[in-house]
């Protein structure tokens, strides 16, 4: 079933270049699928409240195939997809009048927090939303090789703050891609084409994050850069690919 949710876009998550910013964006794709089940009466805080579970993002790989602006009205799509094992699947469109802006694929994990084990897909009875086709965002791997941080650049430390964390007390996976920006070079004459994010470990309120880079050639062309983010344990957090293109 894809659920459908309009939207116009506000000023205050656009940057300099008045384009949307990426986190804005994840955020605009997973408001969606949070309030199709909200519709559904087991949104977030109702399964964890009622049933002591909670989703957990793994891995999503987004597209942006055109950038967004402030004012501009939107529709974004979610839909669950086939889901076994662990992964709970799910994907997301934007549409502009009809066409498509940006895409994504993601795989969600559902946390038993009492017990702190991963629910297999058979387990979530509750979780009954009728399956649609899965897609791949176009150029953008779900899965793809970061170095060691001991073979990438250093490129500095980020504090995990108050403007950063939900309900569970950690990073929320949408606060990231603006982050990854924070550490691009020359960012400020680019624009975020695709990220690929593989969440590895919780990032806790008030932790310290040290932050590894190395640049990135795609087969097809495609430039950017991996990054690897390592808590003070030595816990490696996030992988990412962060693609990049001139504004134009």
């Amino acid at each position: 079933m894809i659920y459908t949710m309009p939207l116009q876009v506000r000023w205050h998550e656009t940057d300099l270049n008045r384009m949307v910013t990426p986190s804005a964006m994840q955020m605009y794709m997973q408001e969606a699928a949070n309030h199709q089940l909200h519709n559904l009466n087991f949104d977030l805080d109702t399964v964890r409240d009622e049933r002591n579970v909670g989703f957990l993002l793994s891995r999503i790989a987004t597209r942006v195939y055109r950038p967004l602006h402030a004012y501009e009205e939107v529709e974004t799509q979610t839909w669950t997809c086939a889901s076994r094992g662990l992964n709970f699947e799910r994907c997301f469109r934007i549409l502009r009048q009809g066409e498509t802006i940006a895409e994504s694929y993601s795989s969600w994990g559902l946390m038993d927090l009492a017990e702190r084990r991963l629910l297999r897909v058979e387990e979530a009875t509750f979780f009954d939303v009728p399956p649609e086709e899965k897609i791949a965002p176009e150029g953008v791997p779900l899965r793809f090789r970061v170095p060691p941080a001991e073979e990438m650049e250093r490129v500095g430390t980020r504090r995990i703050a108050y403007a950063d964390i939900d309900y569970n007390g950690h990073m929320n996976n949408t606060k990231y891609p603006d982050m990854l920006c924070d550490f691009t070079p020359d960012i400020t004459r680019l624009r975020v084409s695709g990220l690929s994010l593989s969440y590895l470990h919780e990032a806790p309120f008030g932790k310290d994050l040290t932050v590894y880079r190395a640049p990135y050639a795609g087969k097809n062309g495609e430039t950017g850069y991996l990054f690897r983010t390592v808590d003070h344990e030595g816990n490696t957090c996030l992988e990412a690919l962060l693609l990049t293109e001139p504004v134009s």
